[in-house]
């Protein structure tokens, strides 16, 4: 057998990634929007977001697409999460500050 020669591999090398000899590019890792929902939206959903959005590449690397395709969409799930509740917690604020306002002064033009 000729020195680095598999012979799982016709010619000695595995095959080129799918995609061409270069393969295709990796999918959208999502960590910066991981990182920005962390800190501006809801700290534990981001935080699971940031741990997915790190998996993408080095899974990509080491020639586990699926995992990196389903660890990209996973870090987009998270953030989307992290997203999607700070808006429904800032809108139940406002309703309650609206609320508690009317109540307030209803209350207080009661007694005049």
């Amino acid at each position: 057998m000729a020195y680095g020669s598999d012979p799982g591999y016709p010619g000695g090398y595995p095959p080129p990634p799918p995609g061409g000899p270069m393969g295709p590019p990796p999918p959208n890792n999502h960590l910066v929007m991981a990182i920005v929902t962390t800190v501006l939206c809801c700290l534990p959903l981001g935080v699971v977001s940031i741990v997915y959005a790190t998996q993408v590449n080095s899974k990509w690397a080491a020639g586990d697409y699926q995992g990196a395709m389903a660890a990209s969409e996973s870090a987009k799930k998270w953030w989307l999460a992290s997203m999607i509740t700070m808006i429904v917690l800032v809108v139940l604020w406002f309703l309650l500050v609206v609320v508690l306002g009317t109540i307030s002064f209803s209350t207080s033009a009661s007694f005049e």
